[in-house]
């Protein structure tokens, strides 16, 4: 079987993510514009109509804009937790609430389509309610944790289990010092329920590096407050330290904020 991912979008200015087999797949998050989606599906040669279901992590805009139509208009289900589903509807960026779409999982939960194997796992963040996604597929695991203020000891265990792994490097310390947010905007990006910063997740997967592990994508990149290659440099920086070599030992990728990443494809 062959597993295809790719992060059409990932950022603060919007985030969603397609996993998938040759025939059919999921998204995790909809924060941006059903054009989008449908054109960065099909210039992979994804049919919106093969897309079975969204998993949504958190109420934020950035990861809900697209899920009404999403789920009302193309009647894709929309999963997440009841108190999820609750901010999705009280915000301001869906227009079409969910309704008829909205199915279930809570943290701790284990839940089957078709192929894939999908838990749900709390992540602290200050939504209404956060999660982050374990998927397993053809013996492969896909963790994804798009935003979360500190790891966890229940984060680092999904984050250890991964094969593939989509992991917030959403800020480079300095720059969001030095840089023009007001004070109150820094403290919440930098507190426990904020963002990881390139340090801490580099500091992190140096520490706690597993051999299971073949790729890591660096996710939820700030516009103001980092750079993709700044992201990738601090990790890589951390790995060696350890005698990790980045694209022998691992393969390491951070994401575009606003345009698709390449297609990975694996056997």
């Amino acid at each position: 079987m062959k597993i295809r991912f790719i992060s059409l979008a990932s950022g603060s200015s919007g985030n969603c993510y397609y996993l998938g087999t040759e025939n059919y797949g999921i998204l995790i998050d909809a924060g941006i514009g059903i054009r989008t989606i449908k054109k960065g599906l099909k210039d992979i040669n994804v049919s919106l109509d093969s897309v079975h279901a969204v998993f949504v992590t958190h109420d934020h805009a950035d990861h809900i804009k697209c899920v009404g139509c999403l789920g009302e208009k193309y009647n894709i289900p929309v999963y997440s937790t009841h108190k999820v589903h609750e901010g999705i509807n009280r915000s301001y960026c869906v227009t079409e609430k969910l309704s008829t779409c909205a199915h279930y999982i809570e943290k701790g939960e284990t839940l089957c389509l078709k192929d894939f194997k999908i838990s749900a796992f709390e992540v602290p963040h200050d939504g209404t309610d956060n999660i982050g996604y374990c998927i397993e597929i053809d013996g492969k695991t896909f963790s994804f944790l798009t935003d979360l203020g500190h790891i966890t000891p229940t984060a680092a265990s999904y984050i250890c289990k991964a094969n593939y792994l989509i992991l917030e490097a959403n800020y480079d310390e300095e720059m969001l010092k030095m840089g023009s947010y007001p004070g109150y905007l820094k403290k919440r990006i930098s507190g426990p329920n904020g963002h990881l910063s390139n340090m801490e997740t580099a500091e992190f997967l140096a520490e706690n590096f597993c051999e299971n592990i073949k790729y890591i994508w660096l996710c939820h990149l700030s516009k103001d407050n980092n750079h993709p290659e700044l992201a990738f440099k601090t990790v890589e920086w951390k790995l060696r330290d350890k005698g990790i070599i980045v694209g022998k030992d691992v393969q390491v990728i951070a994401l575009k904020r606003s345009i698709p990443s390449d297609l990975y494809e694996f056997e």
